[in-house]
């Protein structure tokens, strides 16, 4: 059994349990046994039934009680994607004789792990950990995002989505934005939006609203340039040769807006708090920011991962 174990809510964001998905799906489809581990929160729980899958609900904060233990037997792998994972946690995995794999960990507990995925890595300092896979060719992005590859050439539809929880209502910052330059969007909000008297308040009839969709790449191949938040949903859009403006819900999301920028595929926009509003109403080259997605983040990142995954096992 490989022990998927996340963080998902609304003060984390819901990007953990998508990308856990992702590999979760890679891994079956390899014909391992997966099970999530996974704090109490609704929309995300739900999602996973949904998706197949039956979690198990943990106290991720809980450092006394040893609850890790109670998934020691017949594990055969343990996988974190928490974003801050705890010495005394990662520990404990170790002393079970478990190997210890962790995603994009700034955590104290990170240096424990015999595999540190650091696909969103962008800072100066190197992540820690035993075994260190860095760089965008190892995102997990969905294999859907194949059937929606296209090159776009100007824009005729704008998306914004700023993830699954938008903890920051970056959404009704960049609505209030959009409406005072005229322009037409359509939003998706997450399962975890907890905005909606907010953005009610300041929604014009140019702005068609979409609350959760059950696909996003398809979503996205209805649309010509999204406003993203600067987790994963940019990667993904970018993969599909849909341009992005990246909006930073969180401060570890600058250096990704940042790489996105490098890279050509995206521009950003800054932090929620500060948004950089001339962006929106920028002559964009539609085409050469498409094309530059499509060229530098591929889709091989999910069999790249399995693969280092399964050479622990």
């Amino acid at each position: 059994m490989i022990y998927l174990c996340i963080e998902s809510s609304h003060t984390r964001g819901m990007g953990h349990l998508y990308r856990s998905l992702t590999l979760a799906d890679a891994l079956c489809a390899r014909g391992h046994a997966v099970r999530f581990l996974i704090n109490d929160h609704a929309p995300s729980l739900a999602i996973l039934r949904a998706r197949g899958y039956e979690p198990a609900i943990v106290n991720l904060t809980d450092m006394e009680s040893g609850w890790e233990n109670a998934f020691k037997k017949g594990a055969t792998l343990w996988v974190n994607d928490r974003l801050d994972t705890h010495a005394i946690h990662a520990q404990r995995i170790k002393n079970a004789g478990l190997a210890l794999v962790t995603f994009d960990d700034r955590g104290s507990g990170a240096a424990f792990a015999d595999l540190h995925i650091a696909a969103l890595n962008f800072d100066e300092t190197p992540p820690a950990g035993k075994n260190i896979l860095r760089g965008v060719e190892y995102l997990l992005l969905s294999p859907d995002i194949a059937r929606y590859q296209r090159l776009r050439k100007k824009v005729d539809s704008l998306l914004v989505t700023l993830g699954g929880s938008d903890t920051h209502g970056a959404t009704v910052k960049v609505v209030k934005l959009l409406a005072a330059q005229k322009q037409k969007a359509t939003l998706v909000l997450g399962p975890s939006f907890a905005h909606h008297t907010e953005l009610e308040a300041v929604l014009t009839p140019d702005f068609t609203v979409k609350n959760g969709v059950p696909s996003m790449p398809e979503e996205m191949a209805h649309h010509d340039l999204a406003i993203t938040g600067g987790g994963m949903t940019p990667f993904e859009a970018n993969a599909a040769g849909l341009p992005c403006i990246v909006v930073a819900n969180e401060d570890f999301e600058i250096p990704n807006g940042q790489k996105l920028e490098q890279l050509g595929g995206s521009l950003f926009a800054g932090h929620h708090a500060n948004i950089d509003a001339s962006i929106f109403s920028r002559a964009l080259p539609i085409e050469a920011m498409s094309r530059a997605g499509l060229e530098h983040i591929g889709l091989g990142g999910a069999a790249r991962v399995v693969a280092a995954l399964e050479a622990l096992l």
